[in-house]
């Protein structure tokens, strides 16, 4: 149990890591068009979702670690 949570582990944090650079790439592609218009913009909304993509698998990796020390405390 503890090797496929170990994996299941590793799978989050490279989707936080995916997520992030993802996000980051979006923002570098901001256009000084999309920072002085009016409104949302597609720029703004694919950054936001890159954004709530990274919580989501932050959150995931942090239940495993918590699963993962629950598990580790239990057999001893």
């Amino acid at each position: 149990m503890q090797t496929i949570l170990a994996i299941l582990l590793i799978l989050a944090m490279a989707a936080t890591l995916f997520a992030l650079v993802k996000g980051i790439v979006q923002f570098l592609r901001t256009s000084h068009e999309d920072l002085t218009g009016d409104g949302p913009n597609m720029s703004g909304r694919k950054q936001n979702q890159a954004m709530r993509m990274r919580i989501f698998f932050q959150g995931i990796a942090v239940l495993i670690v918590v699963l993962i020390l629950l598990l580790a405390g239990s057999e001893r």
